[in-house]
């Protein structure tokens, strides 16, 4: 979805829509030529944990700064609780930031890291002995508070980080790639910590990465951000399994990609040509009868097989394997079509094998078949 388009707000039990918490209008930043942020819209309602998704030099980190004050757009506006922020200086905001390197300070530990902000806004000091006691117990850290940060280990630095972010009580908690630090099996398990946090807490996050399947399993909404535009908002599932771009489509996951053109469209379902023949989609778009079209598949949603189909249909095509990767949970296989297309195939390793021998192995002849309800429809 282009930026000028977004999503609805949520609507309450009144039937009336809830104005936005956070409410992006036009927002555009520069640096020289160069323009990091172009002319975004978004509305973010209260309590979401809102993921800004993208590679580098795509302007996620430049929006981030935005929102906390660190840099001012050229043009547009950001309201934060129906209050323009857009010139207000970071220590104005009713928002609080969580660093990628965590910037915890070495000298101090972890209950005097988390007191610091609290004491900066001369918090009287019972308040900061409970407000510490009791964002250790929300982050499972109460045993820690005399320990340094290097005698911690990676994933409870993590969490002294978001004590000492969340403490302050801020409106919107901005978090900058806050799992990038940890090896992939932390990072795996403090996914899931973090969002049962922010659901206890119930503060408005918005959390920048590049990382999909971080993006996925965090967000309840994210934004996938391309040259400084979003290219699509929308929950995990509508942004994996509806996507709008051939962009979008890559950038989530992988995706076998088809060029064709509609032959014909009834109802919602749709006969294409492509170079690997006609390609049936049934996922309720009419498209014109004549338009160049692109078609997605995911690689796990094909079926592969060594025997040929007892009955000739739709969606099927033969190739010869070429690689085989083998990722203990899954293997991808690499398929060589006649045309010398290459298209990739998941399958799950559901059990183990009794022997060292691949049922579907190198050079072997496959066949593949999908069904038309699982084809992507990429106007652009």
């Amino acid at each position: 979805m282009e930026d000028e388009l977004i999503l609805d707000s949520a609507i309450s039990q009144s039937g009336k829509k809830e104005k936005p918490f956070v409410q992006i209008r036009g927002l555009t930043k520069k640096f020289g030529a160069i323009t990091a942020v172009d002319n975004i819209n978004l509305d973010i309602s209260q309590g979401e944990l809102f993921c800004l998704l993208g590679g580098s030099g795509c302007g996620k980190s430049t929006l981030l700064r935005m929102l906390a004050g660190f840099e001012f757009p050229e043009a547009g506006t950001i309201s934060i609780d129906g209050i323009d922020m857009s010139q207000v200086p970071a220590y104005e905001r009713p928002t609080n930031m969580m660093f990628q390197s965590y910037a915890l300070f070495p000298h101090m530990n972890v209950g005097e890291n988390i007191a610091f902000g609290l004491q900066q806004d001369k918090i009287p000091k019972a308040e900061i002995t409970d407000r510490v006691n009791d964002i250790l117990k929300l982050v499972e850290l109460e045993g820690y508070i005399k320990r340094r940060p290097q005698q911690l280990s990676g994933g409870q630095r993590q969490r002294v980080a978001l004590a000492r972010a969340l403490v302050k009580k801020p409106k919107l908690l901005l978090l900058d790639e806050p799992l990038a630090a940890l090896d992939k099996k932390l990072r795996k398990q403090t996914q899931f910590e973090l969002a049962n946090i922010q659901e206890q807490v119930g503060v408005t996050f918005i959390v920048v990465t590049h990382d999909q399947e971080e993006a996925m399993t965090l967000s309840s909404r994210m934004a996938v951000m391309d040259m400084g535009k979003f290219k699509q908002i929308g929950t995990p599932t509508e942004i994996y399994e509806f996507p709008e771009s051939r962009f979008v489509a890559d950038f989530i996951g992988s995706a076998n990609i088809f060029e064709g053109k509609v032959i014909s469209s009834k109802g919602g379902k749709l006969t294409v040509s492509t170079d690997v023949g006609e390609v049936f989609a049934s996922n309720g778009r009419s498209i014109t009868e004549g338009e160049k079209i692109w078609l997605g598949l995911r690689p796990e949603k094909i079926y592969l097989s060594k025997a040929k189909p007892k009955n000739i249909g739709p969606n099927q095509i033969k190739g010869i394997v070429e690689e085989i990767g083998y990722l203990g949970e899954t293997s991808i296989y690499k398929i060589r079509l006649k045309n010398g297309q290459i298209i990739d195939v998941s399958a799950p390793n559901q059990s183990r094998p009794m022997s060292r021998v691949r049922e579907i192995t190198w050079e072997d002849m496959v066949y593949l078949n999908w069904e038309p309800e699982s084809v992507m429809l990429l106007t652009s």
